[in-house]
């Protein structure tokens, strides 16, 4: 018996696949089929178990006995996993059968013809006239019942959409963004210029806040914005003890208030990927990481404490507050939005339009952000993750033990187009958060559907984890887009106007591997901290001081290579265990090498010899593994990424002679250049993180008072 061929069918009505190959599927002249309970078995007529013709001569004597191998077919048959259809051919036979390769393409074609790939998008919804759960039940009928179930669910679902159609629109009008940040004209300027209001504004209250109260700690005006209610995060925090760090240097936590954020530290976190249907060179052993991810953070108790400490130093939150337009006039910024009433308020008293001024406004408004948008010509994002989860209790325990997490794991291969992945981490109390997310290339005919996710989400999470969803108590919904963004060099994206600057999701910097804007802002969060407060310090805002205010890594741009392997472009099959072997080769090296290393590069921290040594080794143990990954990035992205190659060993080589004494030198020059010539010094300072952390080799935290500290 031998495998022919391996298809997905991108479809979740199996029967209809199997009955159209039942009935309606043709087949070569001469041959015949019958029916099968998975499918049906093709055999030729008139050929003897070998194939051959039995009226042609022989020269081998008769068998004195009937031969025990069955008669030489193709059995081709069909199953479900994942909502999804996958198809497999066998052959029942030594040699191969008169024109089996020809029977193997018409089948792969009519399969693509009758059910070609397909990317559904939610209807338009008038929720003036019904509510959510009952304009969706036709759609997603198991998001739409489980979703019931959860606290505060209809918002979170109203919430699920507005993101999607907002991300949606966005995508399917790449070149055509919505201009919401406008230059004031020279005599405008003069007439109209308004007051200034904060330092600070931040337009979106989840990181927003975070970086909002540490900047409020070092004595500025601060004014947050949140378009919806404070303080409910539609996605749970995970993070390492060393990461975390940051926010006690940073002295934005005490050491007890960090530890009351804490909901739950695991002992271990896995990768692995499903492997079944892949070559031997590409099966891995799970690959364990420890000390990632492995730190539960209760994402709302955290957000509620810092609204506390900003309010208490004199800042400001306004909920319900939709961002509008941005004016940029010469010394400062106007924000200008539509507040909302709350729940259960009369519009009448409490809606209308609201605006402030300030030096700098901030864009913490994620992935749907139209200042991105527009600031990057309709191409903010190369690759997006959308993700999609939930907190809930009771699993049983002989299914999840709470000591122990997913970090990344699948359990089937590519369904619809999309390598679906799965994370797992205990959190507060007997609470568990499950994710299920795929990195997916932005497409205007494959934006990537939270809504179709979710619908995934329930259907497939007992094929995960063995559980009955109607007995688990559901406790909150997580959801979101993750951006990642290909740099070559560290000035190729825009994060920057006048006086408005990004940060978070919204300058889409983060690793493209496991973290998310969280991760990456907590991480930098030193980094962008010193920055920003020096260019506040000297009125150091226009767009090309303010461009200096991020927090690229050359090590993690040449990472992306890796993220784009696990994308399928919009409108091909590939190979659906493909994804999952790519994975498995590089993670498996992984899993033998020393535990600081897979950490080093978990955690955005691989240097040069590092990450050659594994992508050596890897294609070493996989030579397919360089030909997959050209067949999905293509000939343009493998150049960007060569050039993306060489910026990093240039600037590693420039680390390595000036990493050392280069930062110090800074700060030392910091008493007598930083007051003749603030300009040149916030330009050497933000080159001293480009030679350290750029290159994944932090050297300076940030202290009180404003002075760095060498670690």
């Amino acid at each position: 018996m031998r495998e022919l061929l391996y298809l997905e069918v991108p479809t979740p009505d199996t029967d209809r696949v199997r009955t159209w190959l039942q009935d309606s599927f043709s087949l070569p002249e001469g041959s015949s089929k019958r029916q099968t309970p998975d499918g049906i078995g093709v055999q030729w007529v008139g050929k003897n178990r070998d194939g051959a013709d039995p009226g042609a001569k022989s020269s081998a004597k008769p068998s004195a006995k009937p031969s025990a191998k069955p008669s030489p077919e193709l059995s081709i048959f069909v199953w479900s996993l994942q909502r999804t259809t996958y198809l497999k051919v066998f052959r029942w036979g030594d040699r191969p059968l008169p024109q089996e390769g020809t029977l193997l393409r018409h089948l792969r074609q009519e399969l693509l013809a009758t059910f070609p790939p397909t990317y559904p998008a939610p209807p338009t919804l008038d929720l003036s006239q019904t509510s959510i759960f009952e304009a969706l039940a036709q759609h997603y009928p198991l998001t739409v019942k489980y979703f019931q179930k959860i606290p505060n669910g209809e918002a979170d679902l109203t919430r699920a959409y507005w993101w999607e159609q907002r991300w949606r629109e966005g995508v399917s009008h790449p070149q055509e963004p919505k201009q919401v940040v406008f230059q004031a004209a020279g005599s405008q300027q003069t007439a109209s210029s308004p007051t200034v209001d904060y330092d600070l504004i931040y337009v979106g209250g989840a990181l927003g806040v975070i970086h909002a109260t540490v900047m409020a700690q070092r004595g500025y005006r601060v004014l947050v914005v949140e378009r919806l209610g404070f303080g409910r995060m539609n996605r749970e925090w995970n993070i390492s003890r060393d990461e975390f760090q940051s926010l006690l240097d940073l002295e934005l936590l005490t050491a007890a208030e960090l530890e009351s954020v804490v909901g739950r530290e695991y002992v271990d976190g896995f990768h692995k990927f499903f492997d079944a249907n892949n070559p031997p060179q590409a099966k891995a052993d799970i690959l364990h990481t420890p000390t990632v991810l492995n730190v539960a953070v209760e994402s709302d108790k955290l957000l509620q404490i810092c609204g506390q400490k900003l309010t208490d130093l004199g800042g400001e939150i306004w909920e319900y507050t939709e961002f509008e337009r941005a004016e940029i006039y010469g010394d400062r910024v106007r924000f200008q939005g539509h507040h909302r009433p709350k729940p259960g308020e009369d519009n009448r008293a409490s809606g209308g339009d609201r605006s402030a001024s300030a030096r700098l406004l901030i864009d913490a408004m994620g992935t749907a952000s139209p200042i991105a948008w527009q600031l990057n010509q309709g191409r903010p994002f190369d690759s997006v993750c959308p993700t999609v989860g939930a907190v809930f209790q009771g699993l049983d325990p002989q299914v999840w033990d709470s000591q122990y997490g997913d970090v990344l794991n699948s359990h089937g291969d590519v369904s619809k187009g999309r390598q679906l992945i799965w994370e797992l981490f205990p959190a507060a109390g007997k609470d568990l958060t499950v994710y299920l997310f795929h990195y997916h290339q932005v497409h205007p005919d494959n934006p990537g559907s939270l809504l179709e996710m979710y619908e995934d989400f329930f259907t497939i999470l007992p094929e995960y984890r063995r559980c009955d969803l109607d007995q688990l108590t559901w406790k909150k919904a997580t959801f979101g887009y993750i951006p990642g963004y290909f740099n070559v060099g560290s000035g190729d994206r825009r994060v920057a106007y006048d006086r408005v600057m990004a940060i978070g999701d919204a300058a889409s910097l983060q690793s493209p591997l496991i973290f998310t804007g969280f991760g990456s802002l907590v991480r930098n969060l030193s980094r962008l901290t010193t920055l920003l407060d020096a260019a506040l310090s000297h009125d150091l805002l226009a767009a090309h001081h303010l461009e200096q205010v991020r927090a690229y890594q050359s090590n993690i741009a040449v990472t992306w290579l890796f993220s784009k392997g696990m994308m399928v472009p919009t409108g091909r099959l590939i190979a659906p265990e493909r994804i999952n072997a790519m994975l498995n080769t590089f993670f498996g090296v992984l899993a033998h090498q020393p535990p600081a290393v897979s950490e080093a590069f978990m955690k955005d921290r691989a240097d040069w010899i590092t990450f050659n040594r594994m992508a050596i080794a890897a294609a070493q143990q996989n030579p397919s593994l360089l030909l997959w990954i050209w067949d999905l990035a293509g000939p343009k992205d493998m150049v960007r990424w060569l050039v993306n190659y060489c910026l990093f060993s240039v600037l590693t080589l420039l680390s390595v002679v000036c990493g050392g004494w280069f930062p110090g030198w800074v700060q030392w020059l910091k008493p007598w250049l930083e007051p003749r010539f603030p300009a040149l010094w916030f330009w050497l300072l933000a080159q001293s993180y480009l030679l350290t952390d750029g290159v994944g080799r932090a050297q300076w935290r940030y202290g009180s008072g404003g002075t760095g500290a060498q670690v």
